[in-house]
């Protein structure tokens, strides 16, 4: 008799990902623009909430990490949007069975303030993930100026995901 405790019908992720604040590029932050001075860097559009997301589901599904699958050494994932990095991840989560029952997200920077575009960045990312809104919670808090958010330098995000099993 299987052990009901010991099963895979939910599977847990955990990812962070942190990326410096630059001029000239802009600053996205799942899936959605938000207007401010400073964006992101990194070799895809550097959504940072995207990817600690897609690593978490990543690591749900123990698949390795972003790198793994989408390495910056290869030129097609150059400027990559992240959506499509989301969308190919969450398309193995759905042919493995599994579908997102919950996602915490925390964002940590000094500036912008997110307040008016995190219901944005949740209807984006439970799009991206086929699930309800009510299923993504985002977060967004400051560091007090530590670390490398003293003078507001990067952005960085936390991401737990619970996957599910479809049939449950």
């Amino acid at each position: 008799m299987e052990d009901k405790l010991f099963n895979d019908n939910y599977r847990i992720g955990m990812s962070h990902d942190i990326h410096p604040l630059v001029p000239h590029r802009p600053l996205i932050l799942g899936g959605v623009e938000i207007p401010f001075e400073l964006g992101l860097d990194g070799h895809s559009d550097a959504d940072v909430l995207l990817h600690s997301v897609s690593e978490s589901l990543i690591g749900a599904l123990t698949l390795g990490d972003l790198g793994k699958i989408f390495p910056d050494s290869l030129t097609w994932t150059k400027n990559l949007d992240s959506k499509a990095i989301l969308t190919a991840i969450y398309g193995v989560c759905d042919y493995m069975g599994y579908e997102i029952n919950n996602i915490d997200i925390s964002l940590i920077l000094e500036k912008p303030k997110l307040q008016p575009y995190i219901l944005a960045m949740r209807e984006s990312v439970a799009s991206l993930l086929h699930t309800e809104v009510k299923n993504v919670s985002i977060k967004a808090g400051t560091n007090e100026h530590l670390g490398a958010f003293k003078d507001e330098n990067a952005i960085a995000c936390l991401s737990v995901v619970l996957l599910r099993k479809n049939n449950l």
